[in-house]
């Protein structure tokens, strides 16, 4: 696109949707592992999350991009050999191409992990170097594995860990990069090993940038990835230190490959990514997880499409306005709505317990109905990809009486 310093509302909604990935072509047959790497390049990483009354956060982002796609796919790309992805934190614990490896060492030797790990280190040195042996020694293993018959204390420091001193100590290595995660087991727990037997050599023995190099590679992902953003979600993007995402986006603008931009409606400065385009139609149609890097930073996601959200896992059941699972509906350039969704993989069938419609205004706003036949058709959709054979309508909320209709009619068939 050629460049502006103002970008219409609509045109940043198109860029954004563009640089993610939401715009490519939907492969004609089963998505393939170059498809995958395609949305891979896009969004420069994926978020790992445990919850699963749907499907685990990190194959949903390329269900969105792609449609239904084998997650075996993913599977194999992070964790069998070559290797492409690892596991570290990045944004939250995260799946990264291995070619960035090095540009997150700084956070590896940062040392600033959690307190409680921080302690670990600090006070039981020697528990920390027992796991590093018995890791390099016998892995890969599972904290289970590694603790073996020792018994320890469990301590409830954190409303969601529940971690003895060895998990603990297993955690610092893997944050500090001493130990990598070479596989999930069948309970979806981390098996560790050293990264000289994970990682490919040449990425182990890659020389490890400045700290100045890595900000500015990962902001550059971040810009490409974003299409157009604020300072504050490059910066989220990776989760950077405020003074060296500054002075890499300063960096950045001036080498050209950021532009910075005013933007219809925004008080931030906005930057551009030089290579960003903007397209006059959107045509997707799909759900996008709460863990999607379109959905990470919630001001950003509320200027570019004026839609509100909030993830409510966490909040008292009473005091829920949407639901416990709750995924936006894109359709076109917008978020259209949102449906509360669980899988019920026993009996067969995607829940929906709740759905709920977004204000429809504005030119190029679609009718309620073309909203509740899309939406019905992109639930049945998504309900066989996750090997779900019906679709219950919704129990509740201000689109449930339409998209239950929607849902009778053979017409919302995919």
């Amino acid at each position: 696109m050629a460049m502006s310093e103002y970008l219409t509302l609509a045109q940043a909604r198109r860029i954004a949707l563009v640089a993610s990935g939401f715009a490519d072509r939907v492969p004609g047959a089963a998505p393939e592992r170059r498809h995958l790497r395609r949305v891979l390049e896009r969004t420069g990483l994926l978020q790992i999350d445990s919850v699963n009354i749907v499907q685990r956060a990190h194959y949903l982002p390329a269900y969105s991009r792609l449609g239904p796609y084998d997650p075996a796919l993913l599977d194999r790309l992070a964790y069998r050999r070559p290797r492409e992805l690892f596991e570290y934190w990045a944004h939250e614990a995260s799946l990264v191409p291995v070619r960035l490896q090095p540009m997150l060492r700084w956070r590896m030797r940062s040392g600033a992990a959690w307190g409680r790990m921080q302690r670990i280190a600090r006070e039981q040195p020697e528990l920390v170097r027992w796991v590093l042996e018995e890791i390099r020694a016998k892995g890969p293993m599972s904290a289970a594995e590694v603790e073996g018959d020792l018994v320890q204390p469990r301590r409830k420091d954190h409303w969601g860990w529940n971690w003895s001193d060895t998990k603990t100590a297993i955690e610092w290595l893997f944050y500090t990069g001493e130990v990598s995660v070479a596989r999930r087991n069948s309970a979806f727990a981390r098996v560790y090993d050293v990264p000289e037997r994970i990682l490919p050599p040449e990425i182990v023995n890659a020389p490890t940038p400045s700290d100045e190099e890595s900000y500015r590679e990962l902001v550059r992902v971040a810009a490409r990835g974003l299409g157009v953003a604020a300072e504050a979600e490059l910066r989220d993007y990776f989760r950077l230190p405020l003074a060296g995402a500054r002075q890499a986006i300063a960096a950045l603008v001036e080498a050209g490959e950021l532009v910075p931009v005013e933007v219809e409606g925004w008080t931030p400065r906005a930057y551009l990514h030089a290579e960003a385009r903007a397209p006059r139609r959107i045509t997707a149609a799909t759900l996008v997880s709460p863990f999607d890097p379109l959905m990470w930073e919630r001001a950003r996601v509320e200027r570019l499409f004026g839609f509100n959200y909030r993830i409510e896992i966490y909040v008292p059941p009473l005091q829920r306005l949407y639901g416990y699972y709750v995924l936006p509906f894109l359709l076109g350039d917008r978020l259209v709505a949102r449906v509360d969704l669980k899988a019920d993989r026993k009996a067969g069938v995607l829940q929906v317990p709740a759905a709920w419609i977004e204000p429809l205004k504005g030119r190029g706003a679609p009718a309620a109905g073309e909203v509740a036949e899309a939406l019905a058709a992109e639930l049945r959709r998504f309900a066989g990809w996750l090997g779900l054979a019906e679709v219950d309508p919704p129990q509740r909320g201000d689109f449930a009486e339409p998209l239950a209709k929607a849902l009778s009619s053979p017409t919302s068939l995919p």
